[in-house]
This record gives C-alpha cells, structure tokens and sequence, in this order.
C-alpha cells in the first residue's frame, strides 16, 4: 500500500504545469546592478537622440542575422519608440518584472556606456551608500 500511495503522490508532481524558481542573493544583486546600468543607459539616450537611431539599427540587423528573436526585438523596438515620452521610457527599461529581467540579460545597448559611467552607475544606484549612522545605545 506504501508503494501505491507513494507512486500517486509522485504522479500529482509530475502533473503540476507550473514551475517554481528559486533565485538566489546573486541573482537579485546581477539584476540591481542591470537594472542600475539600464537607468543610466536610458538617461544617455535621452541626452543623445542620436544613439536611439544607432540601437534601432543595431536591433534591426540582430534580427536579420538571427541573434535575436522577433519578441524580443519588437519588445526592445517599443521602448525606444517611447523616446519622446522620457518618463514613460525610462519605467519601461527599468521595469523590474521577470520578462524584463531576462531580455535584460541579453541587452542590445553593449557599448552605450563607457566602463567609467558604467562603473558610477553600478555605485550610485545598485550599491547605495549610507549617509548617516544613528547608534542606539542601551
């Protein structure tokens, strides 16, 4: 009888269509500091219209090669449509859901940023500082 209800409970597992992933202390830190990248990313674009035109075509000729696949490319062509609305365009890059968060692993703005402001970028917003300490003694 063990053996029967064991292989019942084993089958109830298997027919589960959902997937449960655990993200460790790394990942959330990778994600911060993407997410720090691509808020400063979005501020250089927006000071310099001219490197928005660059992506596109960087997007359109990933596409053509294959590099990419059409929902990520028409995803990442959307937001940089959203140029000309600042505030809207800078949530949609920093947008903190799961889809974003692996299209941003996979980001076509390689190079925007040099290793300098990529660097200051990490340390201001993913890093954060302490300014005050406030000590409660006892």
């Amino acid at each position: 009888m063990y053996h029967r209800q064991r292989g019942s409970q084993h089958r109830q597992q298997k027919s589960r269509r959902y997937s449960i992933k655990k993200t460790s202390i790394k990942d959330e830190n990778i994600d911060r500091q993407i997410i720090a990248i691509h808020q400063a990313i979005a501020e250089k674009l927006l000071a310099d219209l001219a490197l928005v035109e660059q992506i596109k075509r960087r997007l359109e000729a990933q596409r053509e090669q294959g590099k990419i696949g059409y929902g990520q490319f028409i995803n990442w062509y959307s937001i940089l449509e959203l140029i000309d609305q600042p505030s809207v365009f800078t949530k949609a890059m920093i947008e903190d859901t799961p889809k974003m968060r692996r299209l941003r692993r996979n980001t076509p703005f390689v190079g925007i940023l040099t290793e300098a402001e990529r660097e200051e970028a990490i340390n201001r917003n993913a890093l954060g500082f302490i300014d005050s300490i406030a000590v409660i003694l006892s």
